[in-house]
């Protein structure tokens, strides 16, 4: 994504640098649409970090600045913004929630302590935010779930409490809740401080609390999951004593590191209700940074590495974007020690030294200059030449390589054609820079079709991909269905005769070769000779060779690569002037061409394996679309997390467009890999229409 970078304006607060102690990272993660830039725009406004609330269908919003965002209204990368809250730094990162930009998702994890996953109040606990749920509890980070739009007519906090509690167990702990009376939102009600508030747009004034059984019952779960991370608080508990909020804040920290707590938090994010309680609570009970699950690679396994400000200096890159005013800037997030401008670190992937020569903070689409940035925080520096995202800047004392970020792989391929003549060197440019600053995008040229293939996660990103081309590379493209790499083959034996006779005066042309074909096993021409008595010469038996060779580049049926194919020189005639290379080069090719079309010749469509990780009550109609594409399902293997893995063999002719079906048939649960593994007989209807359609081609 291109940022464009400007300046903090005078009057703006200029941040320090805080220990570990006080930061907390938080990603803003979960379904798209579900409210996390809103959220966001909501926490900057309370911090008195913006002066008002952006709306997204405005276009209007602090995060999301990049064009294609305001065009699209939705969020498609990573964007930070440091605020500072009861002598507390957050860093509040808000990802992407839409599967085609997952990537903003490893991105913000990779630099976040914790997340807070974000629910629509109306739509409840969506397939985006369980997954979300599923990553963050891999990463070993704590979370907490925010129930937004609350301020809708259809909202219903309680519901999705429900829904929470039914996924997720015990672990849901509510901590800030509404009142309701019938359909209307009548006041917010922080459980740990056991107050209650009313708001007039962002204004919160302290009212009365309700009489309201369930918010009773709902501030006995709290204090009951409170008591279970201590012994003291338990014994408290069962003697009916009262928690002090600093124990309900000081319980909830407790759990939501170990991962035994997942605090429940509501609000309404465009008009800022119940934020202002949200980013207290935040501060108090989110963990810090000096606290995270930092790993480190040390002999090829992940070992533990401290957040200590005094360690050896190690950051990792975990976002890359390509400024069009002060080139790359890296984001990088400091796990130990601590950086200043002009000094030098190593790229511990590469071994090149890199110059630090100015430090920033980044603030959405502005930088704020800063001379320190120290374990636990995050910051972004420029001009660093090799580095990419996941590598790792430390010490030129001590090498130190973090662990990786891993991202999802593509799995949506187009081939890229260019609407002018000319661009194909500014289209791979371009794709280099935007596949330095999003790792999930990958392309490569097919040296067989010779399509330049393009691949992603979703029509969505591949969309963005050619859009950003158009408008920071000036290259305007189009997206095809790439090209399948058929092969030919033949099915029976056959003797045929070649002979190229050529006389034009002076010195003529003369080749003659009889040549039997028949099928073999070997993808590479298998070429013998079985001359008697001198009728071709041994000197003309390579330039047989290399004339079916070169043959065998295109077949007769719908010119492919003709494969599994065996040749043997048997006989021939030669002339004693009159015969050269090249003579008998292009006999081989008359006698490939005469004997091939009479050799039963078949097309090969190639066939890949594929591994589908599916839930259990999705099989069916999972296999259902792998037997439409003419799969054939060989087995099935139990897997984790009540999943299953389906083993198919597949054509891949008829997987273009298999990822965007099981998005569609799994909301996004599955998740697949297809590996070429042999060639095929195709089916002779398949057969016939691609052999027409490469006659259409090229005529």
């Amino acid at each position: 994504m291109t940022q464009k970078i400007k300046r903090c304006k005078k009057g703006c607060t200029v941040l320090k640098q805080y220990p570990a102690t006080q930061i907390r990272n938080i990603a803003l993660l979960g379904h798209g649409g579900s409210g996390k830039t809103t959220l966001a725009e909501a926490i900057l406004y309370h911090a008195k970090a913006i002066t008002r609330i952006g709306k997204i269908d405005d276009s209007t919003t602090t995060m999301d600045f990049d064009p294609e965002e305001k065009k699209r209204k939705t969020s498609i990368s990573t964007s930070i913004f440091p605020i500072e809250h009861n002598n507390s730094k957050l860093n509040i990162i808000d990802a992407p929630g839409l599967f085609d930009f997952a990537g903003g998702m490893h991105e913000a994890l990779a630099a976040a302590d914790s997340a807070l996953i974000v629910l629509s109040g109306k739509s409840g606990l969506a397939i985006g935010a369980q997954l979300c749920y599923d990553l963050v509890k891999k990463k070993g980070k704590g979370c907490a779930f925010f129930v937004s739009k609350l301020d809708a007519s259809n909202a219903n906090f309680y519901k999705v409490m429900d829904s929470l509690t039914e996924a997720y167990g015990a672990s849901v702990c509510p901590v800030v809740v509404p009142h309701m009376q019938g359909e209307k939102l009548v006041c917010y009600v922080s459980l740990i401080e056991d107050k209650a508030y009313t708001y007039d747009g962002a204004v919160a004034k302290e009212c009365p609390m309700p009489e309201d059984e369930r918010i009773e019952n709902m501030r006995n779960i709290m204090l009951e999951a409170v008591a279970s991370t201590d012994e003291a608080l338990m014994e408290k508990y069962f003697n009916g004593d009262k928690f002090t909020k600093e124990e309900i804040c000081k319980g909830l920290a407790a759990g939501i590191k170990s991962g035994d707590i997942h605090p429940v938090l509501c609000g309404a994010g465009q008009t800022g209700e119940a934020v202002d309680i949200v980013l207290n609570i935040l501060t108090e009970i989110m963990p810090d940074s000096s606290s995270g699950n930092y790993k480190q690679i040390v002999d090829g396994k992940e070992t533990d590495i401290a957040c200590d400000p005094n360690g050896p200096f190690a950051a990792l890159v975990f976002k890359t974007i390509a400024d069009p005013f002060v080139g790359k800037l890296s984001y990088f997030k400091v796990i130990s020690g601590s950086i200043k401008p002009d000094s030098y670190v190593i790229n511990s992937r590469t071994g090149d030294e890199e110059r630090i020569s100015k430090l920033v903070w980044i603030k959405a689409s502005q930088q704020e200059e800063t001379n320190i940035i120290s374990a636990g925080d995050i910051g972004a520096v420029t001009k660093l030449g090799s580095v990419l995202t996941g590598d790792t800047l430390c010490s030129k004392d001590k090498k130190i390589t973090l662990s990786p970020i891993e991202f999802p792989a593509p799995c949506l391929s187009m081939a890229v054609y260019s609407k002018a003549k000319g661009d194909e060197d500014k289209i791979s440019s371009g794709l280099s820079r935007l596949a330095e600053e999003d790792p999930t995008i990958k392309f490569e040229t097919n040296n067989e079709t010779k399509e330049l293939v393009l691949s992603g996660l979703g029509e969505s990103h591949l969309d963005v991909i050619v859009s950003k081309l158009k408008s920071k590379f000036g290259v305007d493209v189009q997206l095809k269905i790439p090209k399948v790499a058929y092969r030919e083959t033949i099915r029976k034996k056959v003797k045929v005769q070649g002979k190229h006779k050529k006389q034009s005066g002076g010195h003529g042309q003369y080749g003659d070769v009889w040549i039997e074909f028949e099928p073999c096993d070997s993808e590479d021409l298998v070429f013998e000779e079985k001359i008697f008595g001198g009728a071709v010469p041994k000197n003309f038996f390579p330039a047989v060779e290399k004339g079916l060779r070169e043959s065998m580049q295109k077949g007769v049926l719908a010119g492919y690569p003709m494969v599994g194919l065996k040749a043997t020189l048997v006989d021939g005639s030669y002339h004693p002037v009159d015969s050269s290379e090249m003579s008998f080069k292009l006999a081989a090719n008359l006698a490939y061409k005469n004997g091939i079309p009479q050799a039963s010749p078949v097309l090969l469509e190639p066939i890949g394996t594929l591994k589908v990780l599916v839930l259990d009550d999705q099989m069916g109609d999972v296999i259902g679309e792998i037997n439409k594409r003419r799969g054939r399902v060989l087995g099935m293997n139990p897997a984790e997390n009540h999943m299953q893995e389906i083993v198919a063999e597949v054509p891949i002719a008829e997987m273009g467009d298999f990822s965007t079906a099981m998005r569609s048939i799994t909301q996004g649960r599955s998740t697949f890999t297809l590996t070429f593994e042999r060639y095929e007989e195709a089916p002779p209807m398949i057969a016939q229409k691609v052999i027409e359609e490469a006659k259409a081609a090229a005529e």
